[in-house]
Parts: structure tokens; sequence; C-alpha cells
């Protein structure tokens, strides 16, 4: 038998950032976001005397004699790391890929997070709930490989949907939004997600913008707060099925986004907004931490087409894509192991 999981990738609305224990320990974070039908993927194969590892999207596999072997090194760390937090006896093959491009800011490694410790607890035979699954994804990160970030991602690939989300400290308050199929497939109509051409590079982002709150910039710290206060009326506004409305808070939230640090907002980025602006969009925001990756654009669905084609004119690519209410998935199959 072979373990497969789907992990939905997701785009934030309002109030990244906020997320991060940086942040939140000390004032409180919030955070909109929904899962969306690209996802992180990843295939589990019981068996052998080697550990093998394949991220077939990045074009990168390991082979090591044992679990005793493993070190990080920057080259499948995440996965290394699922395994030494979940260990299983005897060999592993696991093969992972996403449908979104490398540095789409779309959540993608809290989506691997998820989809490894849950790949991993089936093939223990452990049982955990969504909400554990997402702490443990977190954990992966922030504790076995010291990184920093939020937990956001993780969460919303677990729980899929439409999620307003509260962090203080450790604790994650979780409200699921009343959105329905027909909703979502409307908001669909009215979103474009634009994948910019360029991956970003958050860890640079992350540590240019921390190092001003704790330095006590004034322009940093008044942009999280803003954006964190802006996930309240956000939620009303999704929830309402009001999309204009919901647009405004997502073109505030980028303008506050790019108080945090001037590399944020980068010259493809402006471009391809301006062309969205111009086709008649009625707002838009870098998804994740910004400075390259994804834009989401809110725009009347009478005018998507057009707006699809001025973005990709400008050097935008338009991804494909849908709201998902289904969170992390796991079935097994009777299947062989691919060869190596």
């Amino acid at each position: 038998m072979s373990v497969h999981v789907r992990a939905p990738l997701r785009i934030d609305f309002a109030g990244g950032w906020t997320d991060v224990p940086t942040f939140c320990a000390l004032h409180g974070g919030a955070v909109l976001n929904g899962a969306i039908s690209l996802s992180v993927r990843a295939e589990f194969f019981l068996g052998g005397n080697r550990i093998r590892l394949n991220a077939e999207d990045l074009g990168e596999r390991i082979s090591l004699e044992s679990s005793g072997l493993i070190k990080y090194d920057g080259k499948l760390d995440l996965h290394k790391a699922a395994l030494n937090m979940l260990p299983v006896t005897g060999g592993i093959e696991i093969l992972t890929r996403s449908d979104a491009p490398g540095g789409s800011g779309l959540g993608a490694s809290g989506a691997l997070d998820v989809a490894l410790v849950a790949g991993l607890a089936r093939c223990r035979q452990d049982e955990y709930a969504p909400e554990e699954l997402a702490e443990f994804g977190y954990q992966l990160e922030a504790l076995e490989l010291k990184l920093l970030g939020g937990r956001q991602d993780q969460y919303a690939a677990a729980l899929g949907g439409f999620h307003e989300f509260g962090f203080a400290g450790q604790g994650v308050e979780i409200r699921r939004l009343g959105v329905g199929a027909e909703a979502a497939a409307d908001l669909a109509r009215h979103t474009l997600l634009i994948y910019t051409g360029h991956s970003h590079f958050s860890s640079q982002t992350h540590a240019r913008v921390w190092d001003g709150f704790s330095a006590g910039e004034p322009e940093v710290i008044d942009a999280l707060h803003t954006m964190r206060d802006l996930v309240a009326p956000a939620a009303k506004a999704l929830e309402s099925g009001d999309w204009e409305r919901l647009a405004g808070f997502v073109a505030e939230n980028w303008r506050q986004q790019q108080r945090l640090d001037a590399t944020i907002s980068t010259e493809r980025t402006r471009a391809i907004e301006a062309a969205g602006m111009s086709a008649g969009a009625w707002g838009l925001k870098a998804t994740g931490a910004g400075a390259g990756g994804c834009l989401v654009m809110l725009l009347p669905a009478d005018e998507r087409a057009d707006a699809a084609n001025a973005v990709t004119r400008a050097g935008g690519r338009v991804l494909d894509m849908e709201y998902s209410s289904a969170g992390v998935e796991v079935w097994e199959e009777e299947d062989v192991a691919p060869s190596v």
C-alpha cells in the first residue's frame, strides 16, 4: 500500500505578517484567508532499506542509508525534518510536488509541512485531527528547523475553506466563515491569481521587517496593527458576498504591506498592478510576503477576460484556480513504489 496526500494552498486577503509570533505574542494577530484548488501533493512508499526523498517540482532528490545520516543542509530540509519528527521503521520513499510556481507566496511550504506530517502519521497508523496536523506542521518549521514564520499557511492547508484566524502567543482562534459553494464559485469568477514571474525571497524580506519592528520603527508597527485590524471587516464583506467591498480591504492591506519594506512591491508588480487597475480591477495585493510571487486581484466578473489579457501583456501569468472547501486529504492505494 502507498499513502497519498493532498494539501491545498491559500490566498491571504488581509492580516498576513501578523500571525508571526514576533508580533502576535505581544499584540495579537489576525489573518483572513481562503484555501484554493492548487495544492501540494505527496506520496509515501514504505519498504526497502534506504530513505529516498524526491521533490519532483524542484528537481531535487536525496538517497540516504539511514535516518541517522540526516542533516539539515538546505536541501529538502522540510522532508528531513518531518522524518525526524515522525520517524518510520525501515526504508521509505517520499515524492512531493506543488501545483504552484516556486516562491509563489501561496503558502506552499506550509502546505508541504502538513502533507508531510499527515502522510507520515498515516504510515505510522497515528490519528490526528486537522488542527493537530496544522500545529505539527508549524512546529516542523519553527521548532525543528528554527525558521521564522507564522501559522496561517499550515492551518489553511489542514482545514481548507475560508477562515478568520486569531493568533495570540501559542494559541490559535479559528472561525470558519459561512461561505457556501455557490458564493465561493462566484468569488472565483471575480478573482484573478497572477504569478509575477519572479520567485519571492521571503526570508530576506522577513528579516528586514522584523529588524524594523524590533527597532521600534513607527511605520512598521503602525502598518502591522492596521493590517491586523482590517481582518474583521474584510471577513464580514466576504461572508456577505460583497466582493467590491472586500476588494477595498484587500487594496488597503496592500498599501499597508508596502509600508513594511521598500522591496515588497517590485517593478514587475507595479507594472501588473497598473495594467489590472486600468482594465477595471477593484483592488489587489501580493500574496504572502510579497517581493515577487503572486498577486490576487478582485474585479468585476465581466472585466475578467480583459484584465487577464492586460496583466499577461505586463509580464504576469494567470493561474487557473477555484476556491476549495477541502483541507488536507489522505488516502491509501494498492500500488508499486516507483523505481529510482
